[in-house]
């Protein structure tokens, strides 16, 4: 099968993080693969050495997005394509759909991946508009993957449960990073990388409206977290301290 992930490098989240003025400073220099993504990389890997086939990453990105495309190359991806941006523009899930349909509309695939979400933003739109843009079948947020009868078998967590779910091909999936542990790229598959097909694509090269690309939302600022407020404490009896609890949270919280 060929399987087409698409990854994103964002900020570590580990690292240290401050607000200044509404704005987000953060350490640029720690970027890393997506978590979320590098499962849905460690999956197509997994069902293409049990069922052959190929595994291509897509990334959209600055120049230092190559970082995060080697990186998924070590792991084992066979070849990779980079939709060069300038490090000014800025983008949301749309602009991502919207690119990323662009580049999908003469190309043949089987699967088409992305990570349930983006960990920095924690946005997780883009698998799914991408879906609609693309006219595929998909299923969200994946906790495991199989290919049964020429089909692939998602195992999805739903509000109230697991599913599963038949895709025909070509389809699209999008994965929690619940779904595996992502391999660590060996000496060796680091080496490979370097010599593995990377090509690159200027964002100007693809046949998009530039009114397209405009966010559809913005973020207007950031702000600390509130501290969460002392809790009550209660002495006396059982009985009269169950009474109490109790009528705090009918007339007070509202919940009984």
């Amino acid at each position: 099968m060929k399987f087409y992930v698409c990854i994103k490098q964002v900020p570590d989240v580990n690292a240290p993080i401050q607000i200044k003025e509404g704005k987000l400073i953060q350490d640029t220099d720690r970027m890393i693969l997506n978590a979320y993504d590098a499962s849905a990389v460690e999956e197509a890997l997994v069902l293409t050495e049990e069922h052959g086939g190929e595994v291509e990453v897509v990334s959209i990105g600055p120049d230092k997005t190559t970082e995060a495309i080697r990186k998924a190359l070590a792991m084992g991806a066979d070849k990779a394509v980079h939709i060069k941006t300038s490090g000014d523009q800025q983008f949301d899930s749309a602009s991502y759909a919207e690119i990323l349909a662009a580049y999908f509309k003469d190309k043949e695939y089987d699967v088409i991946s992305c990570g349930k979400q983006s960990q920095d933003t924690d946005a997780g739109l883009t698998g799914s508009m991408l879906a609609e843009k693309l006219d595929l079948p998909y299923a969200t947020n994946a906790v495991g993957l199989s290919i049964e009868n020429e089909q692939l078998i998602v195992k999805r967590q739903g509000d109230s449960g697991q599913e599963m779910i038949a895709l025909p091909p070509p389809c699209l999936v999008t994965c929690s990073n619940d779904m595996n542990e992502p391999r660590i790229p060996s000496l060796k598959g680091i080496m490979q990388s370097k010599k593995k097909p990377l090509e690159t694509i200027e964002l100007s090269d693809l046949d998009i409206d530039e009114k397209k690309l405009s966010p559809k939302t913005k973020v207007s600022g950031y702000r600390e977290k509130p501290a969460r407020k002392a809790g009550q404490k209660f002495e006396g009896e059982p009985d009269e301290l169950a009474r109490k609890v109790a009528n705090l949270l009918d007339e007070e919280a509202n919940v009984i």
